[in-house]
């Protein structure tokens, strides 16, 4: 059974593109509200639920959160499959850093992955919101994969880029 982000309230929660635009753990500047260093975010559940999300081809979605999991899901094994050649948590950060420097596509645009999974922007203003948001997004990701998929020693774990190799809902990454 595919686990679901347990951000099903969105009282109060700006949206874009049909997806919340939730609260981070981050330092990281950008459009999402700030969480508290104590609270789970969904960062933390998209890298909690991955090793198990990613086996999945189909996911049913119960709240538009679990459509920013989803993306998470699918930037994870981007990253992962970019980590995969990178012995050293030195050559990982520069992997990671140039993922993180790619232009982030917004529904509508080539290249985005979940075309109709999430809204097309109504304006322009909403799509560099939601753009200024995934990016936010996809850099904390980012640091906190590093954290996992590297022991404290600086080498490889084993446990994490063993899923660089998975499709997630059987899309090729690229």
């Amino acid at each position: 059974m595919v686990y679901h982000s347990s951000f099903v309230n969105e009282e109060g929660i700006t949206k874009a593109c049909g997806c919340p635009l939730l609260p981070l753990k981050s330092h990281i500047k950008g459009p999402a509200p700030v969480s508290d260093q104590d609270k789970t975010d969904i960062i933390d559940e998209a890298i909690t639920f991955f090793r198990a999300n990613v086996f999945f081809r189909n996911f049913d979605i119960q709240s538009s959160a679990d459509k920013l999991l989803i993306y998470l899901t699918f930037y994870i094994n981007v990253a992962l499959k970019r980590l995969e050649g990178c012995r050293t948590l030195a050559e990982g950060t520069k992997a990671i850093i140039s993922l993180g420097l790619e232009k982030v596509p917004v529904p509508g645009e080539p290249g985005f992955p979940f075309a109709g999974l999430f809204a097309l922007p109504k304006s322009q203003q909403e799509a560099e919101l939601f753009r200024d948001y995934l990016k936010q997004i996809r850099e904390e990701t980012s640091g906190r994969l590093l954290s996992v998929a590297y022991r404290p020693n600086g080498t490889p774990n084993k446990w994490w880029l063993a899923f660089a190799k998975r499709k997630f809902m059987n899309i090729i990454v690229p």
